[in-house]
């Protein structure tokens, strides 16, 4: 089954007009290093690659145009995304996979919706994208990046409480608001890892 109405070098080209440099290459190393971790673990490489390189396709647009953009395209949007406008390119660029890029499979949109806050029974391809995002090697390195890295090769679950518990406490320490998503997915996970480790 085709997965988009434009080939990938197209989207390429589109993607690169829409974001800075930057962005556009932490785009391909996200790919790059999404693809790696779905042969790993046996997903789907061709979602996890369109995935990676279009997860951020809305980041770079203007924060005071989200919120307008989101109404004119029909995505709803809670009290927290409205406040931390940062928020909003996850939901933003999964509505845009669809109008800019044709993009139709709901799991590489749904990929792309949870790659900020991450949620409870999250697919192997949700899981591999947010981590992704975090491990790839243009990301400044943090305290554990390299225990992070190690688990997103042999534990999807527990790689996602490591990294949830990381962002949660970044988040704590920035004096932001918490989004409940992100806390109800750090539980989930919490709980599945503990699962695995009494089981």
């Amino acid at each position: 089954m085709e997965l988009a109405r434009m080939d990938l070098e197209a989207m390429e080209e589109k993607l690169k007009g829409m974001l800075t440099e930057k962005r556009y290459r932490h785009s391909i190393g996200v790919m790059e290093t999404a693809v790696e971790m779905a042969e790993i673990f046996g997903v789907d490489v061709e979602k996890a690659q369109l995935a990676g390189l279009l997860h951020d396709c809305a980041k770079d647009i203007d924060k005071n145009k989200r919120i307008p953009l989101c109404k004119e395209l029909g995505v709803l949007l809670d009290p927290v995304k409205k406040e931390q406008r940062g928020l909003i390119h996850a939901d933003l660029g999964a509505k845009m996979l669809e109008t800019e890029f044709g993009i139709l499979d709901v799991e590489i949109i749904d990929a792309v919706k949870y790659h900020t806050l991450g949620r409870e029974r999250m697919t192997d391809l949700e899981k591999i994208l947010y981590l992704a995002d975090i491990i790839e090697p243009n990301r400044t390195p943090f305290e554990g990046i390299e225990e992070l890295r190690a688990l997103c090769k042999t534990n999807l679950d527990c790689a996602m409480l490591f990294a949830l518990e990381r962002t949660i406490e970044y988040i704590q320490h920035r004096h932001k608001k918490l989004h409940s998503q992100t806390l109800q997915a750090q539980q989930y996970f919490l709980e599945i890892c503990k699962e695995k480790v009494t089981g």
